[in-house]
């Protein structure tokens, strides 16, 4: 029996102990250790639980999980002298009995992941950690809104929600925490989950080359460990216990137009207009905290905006939709309705002696509703009829971590934390998931079916309740970068409708960087421009003419790659992957992947192969992993696991095509409502063997596909005997196609053939981005047009019966 010193000093470390007893449960084991009680669940059989407490009784997350542990779940019990096992279909997990130590395996005898044998779960006061050794050449994923490198070994990072204006591209931490990590090395991946909404600290290595820990500054050591042979199944995994994205409105996947602040009514009214009559394709406009009166939540300034139902009855006639900022600081005025119902319904947040607790946000001092009460999330779905008898579309929970002037709420404060009572410590980090739950239980409440919230703040689960965006970013070239790492972690962590703004919140963008970053963010689940107040304009058309006409050219190809993009958003409510793919997800065992010159670079849709680069940048450096690819715009084909240097010029970013893909695209249009041209093209790109694509419709705006209104069907591509299968149509609704036309991309072809008969070829060029207007004469200047050689074609009517299809030479 190995001896471990422990302390019964808080100042000093106290470990859990050796196991004193246990007992079966329905959904694993239950018992005492020396200095703790446990409890092991089983939630699935590549999920377990753990839990342990120095308290009398667990005190659980209530926001964050949406499952419950198996009862009567096959699992097998086995003990000896020194352990005892619990062992599932996919992990083998063993408990040390002298010292309580954690090993998981999988199911081949794989060592995944294993406590440190001294120290384990320990406590020093109330924080309390879990030490885990560190592998050998293990890599570390996600962890959310967490700036740095893809790999985070090495490294520590803090949860704690926070506003942080203009942020540097390494600093931590940021206005989100989302404590899930994937572990990689070449024994296996496996997840962590640690659900402790306290402050934590997740240290990789940093420091020390003992052992990774993350560790919370109270509460009980909850965490579930998830285990798959593939990352995106682990992904899979920790949404199923999380939740996943509600499919949301399709005109939240366009292009959305936002500043600090565009006001009055004519600026609105003119921004739109614009839009339209440069044929630049938009849905959203934002309006930000000045339509209030003196930034008061739930008012219109009645100077700026005299009647704001009817100016949002008129952009919707020009196909575009509002979303307005709401903030959580409630104005202290006596009239003032929402803080005089705050106060007399008692929905504010309190010193622990009752008094309302104040502080300082844009309407000068304010009060804070308690959004963990049930009571005050009712009250403010009920006070956002205010918006949505105007016809507002969409909802900005913004300064929700909570943020307020001094950056410092007094941890003292009380919080309602569903009938709990916790103090500012425990509840800080949830506060802006469930701001952004009542937001979306308001929407729903009156009358919208499918609502689209924008959150800046949240915790694991918030991809139920809204999409995020990464907050007052910088416009500068590093800043674009890390934007693109940002999105792709939350990926890595269930949040899969995530972006970052356009040309930079802080600070103004040159025109290449705007040109670069538009581009960029066309791959990107949530396409949004935005600036501060006091800075130069920054729409579309605001940095010149050939700007303007590159950013023309991507926001088109976002809206004709709206089929995929819809689409992606559909599986991934179903299956919680991101639409925006880092490489580690699918390559995580190809070291390049995590080099810095190549971990930018990720998968959109699955199909993309996206390579953000500087737009300073005219030439740059693609790594291509294993399969082939093809260069987007001329069908250059690449074998993969090799780099390339790729011409970047800045009306073209570096973006390739998967080998094997299936890219359905649509007809240009200037907004999600108004109608395409009835024709699918779907490209196909040959590979090797079977590919697949899922292709999915429904209304795009009600919840009628939940009970069978949606058309879906798929479509496989046989790349080796030439053969693309459309299998029958699922679903009530009928497509919005009439008919598809087939594109193809690396095949030499002669012959399509259709239910026996030989279909009419088409051969011709295709361009994915118009030509530049040639401003300057001077050849020098010119910037380059490309377009791929003659690609076959051929048309065929979309009919719900299977449409099979052969080509040869």
């Amino acid at each position: 029996m190995t001896t471990v010193a422990t302390s019964n000093n808080p100042a000093q470390n106290m470990s859990a102990g050796r196991l004193i007893s246990w007992n079966q449960t329905p959904s694993g084991i239950i018992g005492q250790t020396a200095n703790a009680q446990f409890m092991i669940s089983i939630y699935a059989d590549h999920t377990i639980r753990v839990r342990l407490t120095q308290s009398d009784s667990f005190s659980p997350n209530p926001y964050s999980v949406i499952k419950s542990p198996l009862e009567d779940h096959p699992f097998q019990i086995t003990e000896n002298d020194t352990s005892i096992s619990l062992e599932t279909a996919k992990i083998k997990l063993t408990i040390n009995k002298d010292q309580w130590a954690l090993s998981f395996y999988d199911q081949k005898g794989n060592l995944l992941n294993q406590d440190d044998h001294a120290f384990g779960v320990s406590w020093l006061g109330t924080e309390v950690s879990n030490y885990k050794k560190l592998q050998p050449n293990e890599r570390f994923l996600g962890l959310g809104e967490k700036t740095g490198g893809l790999d985070r070994a090495g490294q520590a990072f803090t949860n704690w929600n926070t506003d942080y204006f203009a942020y540097g591209v390494n600093d931590d931490p940021l206005y989100m925490s989302i404590p899930f990590y994937i572990g990689v090395h070449q024994q296996g991946a496996y997840g962590i989950y640690l659900d402790n909404t306290h402050k934590s600290v997740f240290n990789f290595g940093a420091s020390n080359r003992r052992f990774s820990y993350f560790s919370a500054e109270d509460g009980d050591m909850d965490y579930y460990f998830f285990h798959e042979e593939k990352i995106e199944n682990i992904i899979s995994a920790y949404t199923e216990l999380t939740g996943k994205l509600s499919l949301p409105p399709i005109w939240a996947l366009g292009y959305q137009q936002c500043r600090y602040s565009y006001y009055p009514e004519s600026e609105v009214q003119t921004l739109a207009k614009t839009f339209r009559d440069k044929d630049i394709p938009g849905d959203v406009i934002y309006l930000d905290i000045h339509h209030m009166e003196k930034y008061k939540v739930f008012t219109f300034d009645g100077e700026k905006f005299q009647d704001a139902k009817a100016m949002v009855s008129s952009l919707k006639a020009k196909g575009f939709k509002v979303v307005v900022i709401m903030d959580p600081g409630i104005k202290v005025e006596n009239g003032y309705a929402p803080y005089t119902e705050g106060v007399e319904e008692d929905l504010f947040l309190k010193y622990p002696d009752g008094e309302t607790y104040e502080g300082q946000v844009w309407p000068g001092w304010c009060a804070f509703p308690d959004f963990t009460a049930e009571k005050t999330r009712k009250w403010w779905a009920e006070k956002m009829a205010f918006y949505t008898d105007a016809g507002v579309d969409g909802f900005w929970t913004d300064m929700n971590e909570p943020a307020s002037w001094g950056q410092h709420t007094p941890n003292l404060i009380n919080f309602e934390y569903e009938g709990e009572q916790v103090s500012h410590r425990k509840a800080r980090n949830i506060y802006g998931m469930q701001m952004a739950r009542a937001a979306q239980e308001g929407a729903y409440n009156n009358g919208q079916e499918r609502p689209f919230v924008l959150t800046r703040a949240g915790f694991s689960g918030i991809q139920r309740h809204a999409a995020a965006w990464t907050g007052d970013n910088v416009a500068s070239e590093e800043h674009m970068l890390a934007g693109v790492r940002l999105v792709n972690s939350l990926g890595i962590s269930g949040v899969a409708f995530a972006g970052y703004d356009v040309g930079g919140f802080c600070g103004e963008a040159s025109k290449s960087l705007f040109a670069r970053w538009i581009s960029i963010a066309a791959f990107s689940p949530l396409y949004r421009a935005h600036s501060m107040i006091n800075s130069n304009a920054a729409e579309p058309w605001s940095f010149g003419e050939e700007v303007e006409e590159i950013s023309r050219n991507y926001i088109k190809l976002r809206y004709q790659l709206l089929p995929l993009i819809y689409g992606s958003f559909y599986k991934s409510s179903q299956n919680g992957l991101p639409l925006t793919k880092s490489l580690a997800i699918d390559y995580p065992h190809d070291h390049l992947v995590y080099d810095g010159r190549f971990q930018n670079q990720y998968l959109f849709c699955d199909s993309f192969l996206v390579a953000p680069t500087e737009s300073f940048k005219e030439i740059t450096k693609v790594y291509l992993p294993e399969g082939s690819w093809y260069y987007l715009y001329d069908d250059t084909k690449h074998q993969g696991k090799q780099t390339i240097y790729q011409d970047s010029p800045i009306n073209y970013l570096p973006v390739l095509v998967k080998a094997g893909a299936i890219i359905p695209m649509q007809s240009p249009v200037s907004h999600t409502e108004e109608t395409h041209d009835g024709v699918l093209r779907l490209h196909l790109y040959k590979g090797t063997g079977e590919s697949e694509y899922l292709h999915y419709e429904d209304d795009g705006k009600s919840l009628a596909y939940k009970t069978g209104d949606y058309h879906r069907r798929k479509i496989t591509l046989n790349s080796d005997i030439q053969t693309l299968t459309i299998s029958k149509a699922e679903g009530e609704y009928a497509s919005a196609f009439k008919q598809i036309e087939i594109i193809f991309h690396g095949f030499e072809i002669e012959h399509v053939n259709l239910n026996n008969q030989d279909l009419t070829i088409a051969n011709k060029p295709m361009a994915f981005l118009s030509k530049l207007t040639d401003f300057d004469p001077l050849p020098d200047n010119c910037l380059p047009f490309i377009e791929t050689p003659k690609l076959p074609s051929v048309k065929v009517e979309n009919v719900d019966q299977e449409i099979n299809l052969r080509f040869d030479r």
